[in-house]
């Protein structure tokens, strides 16, 4: 892309610029699948060792797995939410990002789990999706066999993803560790396997008192739940300006990339978004290894004119740093405090007016002697006797 392309502030031509430009998308589709099937090329001809059998039968669907991803990055003006949410949310494509006929399924359920093993069984719920989802554990059996970090890393291992019932979604944090929460790469999936609430005129009636567990849903449910759960893209949300989500592979068309973009934008807007398309700073798309391109960037970097600190109160914020650094270094240090050092020298100065106050009350005691010495005209009184007498009064004499 030429240095001097306006691609980077394309807008709207008719109606509000808070909106995402179809020929910018498009275009910026365009150019990353160019550069990344470029690469991609460059690499397969600099390699020595080529495949010299190629499956012809390989469906679209399994190369979707094969390829590279390609993400959406949102960046907002503020953080999209206060708190890590430990439960994901999904967000529905025109375009469906897992479509293999081969990816295992693992189901995470509420107790009993036999009731939905059952269920997955039973004749009503799809064959298809039935042979897919390989293993079927509840969260009591979860928390006594898999606790084990080489058990959790071979049950990772077994299968490509992982969906969980919404209603013990946030338990798996601490049941599954590390293992599948330090990445997002099978992070388990939210989905509704339980019986849809009861509605009354349209809307979903209050829950009786004493009123227990709604218990599973028929397979047909669970089965359209499941669907689509996989079918869409994973959104995690955390206190940060930065979001990603996949939105497609890299060997798919330009058009079809574009339609997905528009519609995860369109959710993330509007649904996770603060102030919406006012609180959007940047919106890029990219892939794995590939720098991001900008398709919608944002006139005004900040939401509220109070966001802006003026030069006296960011001075003040760095005198404040700099005070608590110096603070820091000194108590390192070992240094002194300083209230220690003032009683130290109020003490000292106590002394010192004692001393002044003894030493004038001597000169006035003497002072006095002598006067009556005199009076009295008996020099020899000057003389100091040898009982307690003060020593200054011999000085005198001499």
């Amino acid at each position: 892309m030429s240095p001097t392309s306006t691609a980077l502030i394309l807008k709207v031509e008719n109606g509000s610029p808070y909106q995402l430009s179809h020929e910018q998308t498009l275009k910026a589709s365009k150019a990353l699948l160019t550069h990344i099937q470029s690469k991609e090329k460059e690499k397969t001809n600099s390699s020595e060792k080529k495949s010299l059998i190629q499956d012809d039968e390989d469906s679209e669907e399994d190369e979707d797995s094969a390829s590279a991803p390609i993400w959406l990055t949102l960046t907002t003006k503020k953080h999209i939410v206060d708190e890590k949410r430990l439960k994901s949310s999904k967000i529905a494509l025109p375009h469906p990002l897992n479509t293999s006929a081969t990816t295992t399924i693992c189901l995470i359920t509420a107790d009993p789990q036999r009731t939905y093993k059952d269920l997955v069984a039973s004749p009503a719920f799809p064959t298809a999706l039935s042979k897919r989802i390989t293993k079927i554990v509840g969260v009591t059996k979860l928390r006594k066999k898999w606790t084990q970090y080489e058990a959790q890393r071979k049950l990772f291992a077994e299968h490509d993803i992982f969906l969980a019932d919404d209603r013990i979604i946030t338990q798996l944090p601490k049941l599954l560790g590390k293992t599948f929460y330090k990445s997002t790469t099978k992070r388990p999936i939210p989905v509704s396997i339980q019986k849809p609430p009861a509605k009354t005129d349209g809307k979903r009636s209050a829950k009786a008192a004493g009123e227990g567990s709604r218990g599973a849903a028929d397979p047909k449910h669970v089965a359209a739940e499941i669907e689509k759960a996989i079918h869409c893209t994973v959104l995690h949300l955390k206190p940060s300006t930065n979001t990603a989500i996949k939105v497609g592979y890299a060997n798919w068309s330009p058009e079809k990339l574009t339609e997905n973009i528009e519609a995860a934008v369109e959710a993330l807007v509007q649904k996770y978004v603060p102030k919406k398309w006012r609180g959007v700073r940047a919106l890029y798309v990219k892939g794995e290894t590939t720098a991001a391109m900008p398709i919608w960037l944002a006139s005004d970097l900040w939401v509220d004119e109070e966001d802006v600190l003026g030069e006296e109160a960011v001075r003040e914020i760095e005198q404040a740093k700099v005070s608590k650094k110096r603070k820091g270094r000194a108590l390192e240090g070992g240094e002194v405090e300083s209230p220690k050092k003032e009683k130290k020298q109020k003490l000292l100065e106590s002394n010192d007016n004692k001393l002044g106050e003894e030493i004038k009350a001597r000169k006035e005691k003497l002072k006095l002697q002598k006067l009556e010495a005199m009076k009295d005209g008996d020099a020899d009184s000057l003389v100091p006797t040898a009982s307690k007498k003060s020593k200054k009064a011999k000085v005198i004499a001499v």
